[in-house]
């Protein structure tokens, strides 16, 4: 059985400073609470400035580990401004967000540049978190499947995957998140059923069965988890602004 994943996305709302200091208060809530802690794996996602303390916080915490928010195509190069897979990977960076609303909806990124990025974080033995949803004009035109087929089919294409790799996709409807309004749990649970048989259309089955998870993202809360959580295939959950309360996400690790 599968570990559930909880990943929290801090984007760009702390400070180096300030996130340091709330991953120290959720480091502590989680020592003094050991026997309370269910199984689970967490993914804790700073800004690219924070990563390098913050994986010195983490460290005696087994539960943790460490993401970033995003990264390059290419290991190395004349990419001004851009982060390297490779150079994350050396600095003990394990899973990588790819593909996040706000990156397709402020940078203009495509399917095919997240699935050249997919490529190379698995070249670097790093775990994509490569996000898809529907935005509100598609869900109200009836377009979320194909939306969501077509974002997972083009950012898995053409992988080369094996048992040492592993991928999470998770599904954000794009006009919920931030609204502090969740999904209905069942339209959530519909739409991952979706993903997983395209994932199964692209990649061989035991892969998908045993290597791949699938995560829910969009106004979770420790109000809404537990409903989330008795979903058959959702395994986890991508968490934004409840992420960044320490009793709030500690709150929410204590329902999974």
């Amino acid at each position: 059985m599968k570990n559930k994943i909880l990943v929290a996305n801090w984007k760009m709302n702390l400070s180096p400073d300030e996130e340091i200091s709330l991953l120290k208060e959720v480091a502590n809530l989680f020592k003094n609470n050991k026997k309370n802690i269910p199984d689970l794996e967490i993914i804790i996602c700073p800004s690219f400035l924070a990563l390098k303390q913050a994986k010195e916080v983490i460290k005696e915490l087994p539960n943790f580990h460490l993401g970033a928010q995003n990264c390059f195509w290419e290991d190395k190069g004349a990419y001004t401004g851009e982060i390297s897979p490779l150079y994350l990977k050396q600095i003990g960076i394990e899973f990588i967000i790819l593909g996040h609303s706000e990156r397709r909806t402020y940078l203009g990124e495509a399917n095919e540049m997240i699935n050249k990025k997919v490529r190379a974080c698995l070249k670097n033995d790093l775990c994509p978190i490569i996000c898809v949803g529907e935005t509100f004009e598609e869900q109200q035109e009836g377009k979320r499947d194909y939306t969501i087929m077509h974002q997972t089919s083009t950012a898995l294409e053409g992988l080369q995957v094996d048992e040492s790799k592993r991928i999470l996709i998770a599904y954000e409807p794009v006009w919920v998140i931030g609204r502090g309004k969740a999904v209905e749990p069942e339209q959530a649970e519909y739409a991952n059923r979706v993903i997983q048989q395209t994932a199964i259309d692209c990649l061989p089955l035991d892969f998908v069965k045993q290597k791949m998870s699938f995560l829910y993202g969009g106004s979770i809360d420790e109000e809404n988890v537990v409903s989330f959580k008795e979903q058959k295939t959702i395994d986890g959950f991508l968490v934004g602004g409840a992420s960044l309360n320490p009793k709030e996400f500690f709150g929410i690790v204590l329902k999974m």
